[in-house]
C-alpha cells in the first residue's frame, strides 16, 4: 500500500455538526480536515465562534487545514474585501492554516486579459491580509467552461507576478483538473489536493456538475489515481481532502464505510 496522507472536507458529510464530522475523521484515522462557510445550519454558518471549533479540532486532535472558501474572490471590491477579512480572522482564531480561494463562475470576467488582471488584483490585495494573519491562500482553479480561472498555469503565472509564492498555493482538484483538460502539474506550488470520483458512463465532460461528484471507486473516469500517483511521483506530500458533492454521498446513513472503502482503493494504486 502506498501511504496517502487523507484529509476530510465537511462536504463529505454536511448533516453533520461539526463536533460529529471531526468524530467521523478520527475514526477514519483522518487527522486533517476542511470545514466550510457554506453549510446552512452548521458552523461556520449558524454563528459558532471560532474559539469553538478550535476547542473541538483540539480534542479530537485533528488539524484543521483550510476553511472553504472565500467565493468570487478575483472580482476584487470593497465588500469581498470585507468577506475576505472576516474570513481570515475566523480561520486565524480557529486555528485553520489556510483559506480557500475560489473564483467567479457564471460566465462573467473571462475575457482574456481581464481574467488576467481581475487576478493579479486580488492576489495583490489578499497577500497583506493573509500574512498578517499567518493564514496561507489556497487558490482553486475550477474546469467549468462559466469559469473566469479555469488553468493551474494561469494561477501559478498570477501568484509569480505577485511574488505571492510564500502567500499564496494552489489547489488541484481532480475533478476540475478533468474538467478543465490540463495535463501541467504544479507539485511545488501545490497546498491542497481536493478528490471526488465521477462514474457515471454516459456523462459528457463538458456536463459533469458538482452532484455527480461521488467517492472515488474503479468505476472512476477521472483518473484519481493516476493523478494522486502522479502528483506524489513529482513530489507533492501534503493532504488528499475527499470534497464529494453528490446527494447520494450525503443521503448515506454510515458514510465511514464508504470512505473507508475509497481510502482502500485509492491507497491500492496499480
Amino acid at each position: 500500500m502506498t501511504a496517502l496522507p487523507f484529509a476530510l472536507n465537511h462536504m463529505a458529510a454536511p448533516a453533520l455538526p461539526v463536533d460529529a464530522f471531526f468524530s467521523l475523521a478520527k475514526s477514519l484515522g483522518i487527522s486533517m480536515v476542511e470545514i466550510r462557510n457554506d453549510l446552512a445550519g452548521n458552523a461556520i454558518a449558524d454563528g459558532t465562534p471560532p474559539e469553538e471549533v478550535k476547542a473541538l479540532a483540539e480534542k479530537h486532535g485533528l488539524t484543521i487545514v483550510s476553511i472553504n472558501a472565500l467565493q468570487r474572490f478575483n472580482e476584487w471590491n470593497e465588500q469581498r474585501a470585507d468577506e475576505a477579512r472576516e474570513l481570515i480572522s475566523y480561520a486565524r482564531d480557529c486555528g485553520a492554516k489556510a483559506l480557500v480561494l475560489v473564483p467567479v463562475n457564471d460566465g462573467s470576467g473571462k475575457e482574456d486579459g481581464v481574467r488576467q488582471s481581475n487576478l493579479r488584483q486580488a492576489l495583490g490585495a489578499l497577500k497583506p491580509m493573509l500574512d498578517a494573519a499567518g493564514i496561507t491562500g489556497l487558490v482553486e482553479p475550477l474546469g467549468f467552461e462559466a469559469c473566469s480561472l479555469r488553468s493551474k498555469a494561469e494561477a501559478a503565472e498570477a501568484i509569480r507576478a505577485v511574488s505571492g509564492e510564500r502567500s499564496f498555493r494552489l489547489v488541484h482538484d481532480t475533478f476540475h483538473h478533468h474538467l478543465a483538460g490540463e495535463d501541467q502539474f504544479f507539485p511545488d506550488l501545490t497546498g491542497l489536493v481536493h478528490i471526488s470520483g465521477v462514474i457515471d458512463a454516459n456523462l459528457a465532460v463538458s456536463d459533469m456538475r458538482d452532484p455527480h461528484r461521488v467517492l472515488v471507486d474503479a468505476a472512476d473516469r477521472l483518473d484519481n489515481q493516476g493523478q494522486t500517483r502522479r502528483l506524489q511521483d513529482q513530489g507533492y506530500a501534503g493532504p488528499f481532502s475527499f470534497e464529494p458533492f453528490a446527494p447520494s454521498v450525503h443521503e448515506l446513513a454510515n458514510p465511514a464505510d464508504a470512505l473507508r472503502e475509497s481510502m482502500d482503493y485509492l491507497r491500492l494504486r496499480s
